[in-house]
């Protein structure tokens, strides 16, 4: 995925320069095929989705058993539409109707995506909510050593809101990380739906922001936000 979204980035940056025509034309070949490896890499995932949509719907908090069983829902029809368009793109299902059927993967990716910054937006709101009452009652002593620094702020309440967001992101780095690569990772179906039209430099950039994240999880399984 990393190098899909670099190939993707350096085709944007050196398109326009006149004796790079070769290089774009290899490095969009290669994205286009670590496209094609990574939707058979994916042929599985729609098992590992299902399986995390049973898992979410017992979670005990209402608001993220909605939003994670509703993503991992969705993110199983994602994979469903991918496998259509890998059986397109090998030539085993000549008569699909590539566009409906992109449309509908990335609707549905688009759709996973907003149900995951819900749940990223619930666990903010409650952290802001405790951090609120820490703050008015002096019991934490996190806001105790920031005391000082938060009484000489002399600004209205969004300042306020803003200073206490980059705390608590600070103080929970799985949240940072799951918030950066969500957003990251919407810029892929904004452009292709036509909601937020931006250019292959943007989505390549934040698709390998995004892929590097998703490697610092893996290789550091504690940074992951829980379910």
């Amino acid at each position: 995925r990393a190098t899909q979204y670099t190939c993707m980035l350096l085709s944007y940056l050196i398109e326009h320069k006149a004796d790079k025509e070769k290089l774009v034309m290899k490095l969009k070949q290669l994205e286009s095929s670590m496209s094609s490896g990574r939707k058979m890499f994916r042929l599985g995932n729609m098992v590992h989705a299902l399986v995390a949509a049973r898992r979410t719907t017992q979670l005990p908090d209402v608001v993220p058993r909605v939003c994670l069983t509703a993503s991992n829902l969705t993110r199983a029809l994602y994979f469903v539409c991918d496998a259509v368009l890998w059986l397109k793109s090998v030539g085993l299902q000549p008569d699909v109707d590539k566009p409906k059927w992109r449309n509908w993967a990335t609707k549905c990716y688009y759709f996973s995506l907003l149900m995951n910054l819900a749940r990223d937006w619930y666990e903010i709101s409650w952290r802001l909510e405790q951090a609120v009452q820490e703050e008015k009652t002096k019991e934490n002593s996190f806001w105790d050593k920031h005391n000082q620094e938060l009484n000489c702020v002399k600004c209205d309440g969004l300042h306020v809101f803003f200073l206490l967001l980059f705390q608590i992101l600070k103080r929970h780095p799985p949240l940072l990380l799951d918030l950066v690569k969500n957003l990251c990772d919407l810029s892929g179906p904004l452009d292709t739906l036509g909601i937020y039209k931006t250019n292959p430099g943007v989505i390549g950039f934040c698709g390998i922001l995004s892929s590097l994240v998703g490697i610092l999880t893996l290789a550091s399984p504690h940074l992951k936000l829980k379910q």
